[in-house]
Parts: C-alpha cells; structure tokens; sequence
C-alpha cells in the first residue's frame, strides 16, 4: 500500500499510514479515537460493516455500514475487506476501497479494531500498520464502566470481561502498549505516538530525492 501524500513545501512526501487502536470494551479506545479525529484533519475514521442491528443515536455509514449477513458474506467472498471478524454473535469487517481511497486521498487511516483485526492488516499491509493497544486501569475498574453504562444486561456484561481477558492476553501483537487511567494522559500518549510514527524514514519516500537535490 505505497499511497503518498501531497507535496507539501515543509515536509517531505510519506506513505499513508493505517492506525489501530484496541482494547477491552469499556478501555475508552472510541473515546480517544473520537478526540484524535476532532484534533487532526490528517486522520480519517475507518467505518467498519458490521451485521449487527442499528442502536439509537447511530447513523448509517457515520457509524457503521449496517448490512445483513447475506451482503457481507458476499462482500467477504468478492475480497471486499481489508479484515473481518466474528465479535458477539455479529461480524464486522473493514471495507477495502474505503481504505484505499482515504490514503489515495493523503489521509492516514484510524481504526478502531479488535486484535483478531490489527493482525490481519498487519498480515496485508506490514509496515504500514502501527498498533496501539489500550489498558484498562484494572480489571474490576473495567467492570464497573461497563456497569456504569447501564447499556448492557449482568450476562452481556460477563461475556464482555470475558472476552477482555482473552484481548489482554494478544497485547504483546501490538508495537505500543498504554494504560488508560486518565484519557487526557492516554489521549496525548496515543498523538506521541501518532505524530513519531508520522516522521519515521522509513515512511518518508520523499527523502531519497530530497538528499540528492540537498547534496548536489
């Protein structure tokens, strides 16, 4: 995935990056995921498919792209996802041309994904993915957000610390590990990374000609 970047008469031209959050449901990963893309016109939100059913305040294709399961198994048999994944009963999946049009675009690319999701990216895209994986402070702190929500029953609730335990246990996949246990602290934790990860040579395809001209 060698998109570029607009030339740019302070800055050398750089591949798009494609950025993962992940964490346990209740970490805050949408949460910094949301103030990153309010902070930097750089970063475009990945929108996910996904089978589930629509939830009040959620918008069509903002939110998600809410599809039935005979569309997405179509979709993932025409190698329309960049991923996909069965979460709770449901699937989600990251749609290809979406993607590839938003770096085309010179845009980098925030997902907010599960780890079954940033190693198959990591599997197509390698060092164009930068994983980040979020903490929860504690385990029995992850409960009691997810009970504050009210959203979800006891048995939703056991499933969900259930699943946190196993996502914890992939935390050693991912090139960043932060704990959130204040989201200011975490947020500006992740836009360190975001921006490092942004000036890496590696990414910089402008450099080569750059020092040629710089050296003449």
């Amino acid at each position: 995935m060698a998109h570029h970047f607009p030339d740019d008469a302070h800055s050398l031209k750089r591949r798009g990056m494609l950025f993962v959050l992940s964490s346990p449901s209740g970490a805050g990963k949408s949460t910094i995921a949301r103030k990153l893309l309010a902070d930097d016109a750089g970063l475009e939100m990945s929108v996910s498919a996904t089978t589930r059913a629509i939830r009040k305040g959620e918008e069509d294709g903002r939110d998600y792209h809410f599809v039935d399961l005979e569309e997405f198994r179509r979709m993932a048999a025409n190698d329309e996802f960049l991923e996909w994944a069965h979460v709770f009963d449901h699937r989600y999946g990251t749609p290809r041309a979406q993607v590839e049009a938003l770096l085309d675009a010179g845009k980098d690319v925030l997902f907010d994904i599960d780890w079954q999701g940033a190693q198959q990216l990591f599997q197509i895209a390698g060092g164009d993915v930068v994983r980040v994986f979020i903490f929860p402070p504690s385990m029995p702190e992850l409960r009691d957000r997810l009970e504050k929500r009210a959203t979800d029953s006891a048995a939703v609730i056991d499933a969900r610390m259930a699943r946190a335990a196993n996502e914890v246990s992939h935390w050693d996949g991912y090139d960043y590990v932060l704990v959130n246990d204040d989201v200011e602290a975490c947020f500006q934790g992740v836009k360190t990374i975001l921006a490092a990860e942004r000036l890496k040579r590696s990414r910089q395809t402008g450099l080569i000609g750059f020092i040629r001209r710089l050296t003449r």
